[in-house]
């Protein structure tokens, strides 16, 4: 299965995919995260040593540039580009998870990195089509991914919010162009929740109950703030992580739900 992971920034998206990621490697289950953030630290989040030294492939403008085939002041770049030494080189693996840092360019000084940006889209999809492990997929916040239409081969939408207006206004967003571009699974994910109240008010506002809802837990904060990995918390968090790995691989005539 192929999940991505969407919301408003700020949400916990990232902290939710690795406590999925935790509990995927508790089931026994092999797994792939895909960390296609603008500001990538599923690294630091899921415990990867020397995490700050990796390198995100988007910075990476040099090597982009030439496998797109992009000459000083020519327009035209390979529309097929080579990509399978740099999934092979530039993987992480601990622990039995295995970890890729996209990332994505930033265009907002340079101009349009439309080349760089095909060699990025191009290695998504390879390993969308490809992978034989469960696929995590950490997206940049908001709807523009959708947009762009770079999460087409996923199996799943995670939509993450929180109880507030503003971030359940994003995921409405989100649930929409996800249903447009035609993802077959899209789920709204609770985070930051206290207590019934919050579910009610989430349920009313999203016009259907959250697949799960994961609590507003001290243990998640703390760890963050002390930088340590979050990933094989399980105290504080109800059995969130447990409970949304059920419903998400729960068999209905051969298929998750």
């Amino acid at each position: 299965m192929k999940i991505a992971i969407s919301g408003k920034g700020g949400v916990g998206k990232t902290t939710i995919m690795a406590l999925l990621a935790g509990e995927l490697k508790r089931q026994e289950r092999k797994v792939l995260v895909i960390d296609a953030d603008p500001s990538p630290h599923m690294a630091e989040t899921l415990g990867m040593k020397d995490a700050q030294q990796v390198k995100p492939i988007a910075e990476m403008s040099t090597l982009l540039a030439e496998r797109a085939g992009k000459s000083q002041g020519s327009p035209f770049y390979n529309l097929n580009p080579e990509v399978n030494d740099l999934l092979r080189d530039f993987m992480l693996e601990q622990d039995g998870i295995r970890l890729m840092i996209l990332g994505a360019v930033q265009t907002a000084e340079g101009g349009c990195a439309c080349p760089e940006n095909h060699v990025l889209r191009k290695m998504l999809k390879k390993m969308l089509l490809t992978a034989d492990e469960t696929v995590l997929l950490d997206m940049e916040a908001g709807v523009e991914h959708l947009g762009r239409g770079t999460v087409a081969g996923t199996d799943c939408l995670l939509i993450v919010t929180i109880p507030s207006r503003s971030g359940i206004r994003t995921a409405l967003k989100i649930k929409k162009m996800a249903d447009d571009v035609g993802i077959p699974r899209v789920y709204f994910i609770g985070n930051l929740v206290q207590g019934q109240e919050d579910e009610r008010f989430l349920e009313q506002e999203l016009g259907e109950q959250a697949l799960v809802c994961f609590p507003d837990s001290q243990a998640v904060r703390h760890a963050e703030r002390a930088e340590q990995a979050i990933i094989n918390i399980t105290k504080g968090i109800k059995r969130a992580p447990e409970q949304l790995f059920k419903k998400l691989f729960a068999k209905d005539k051969g298929k998750a739900i």
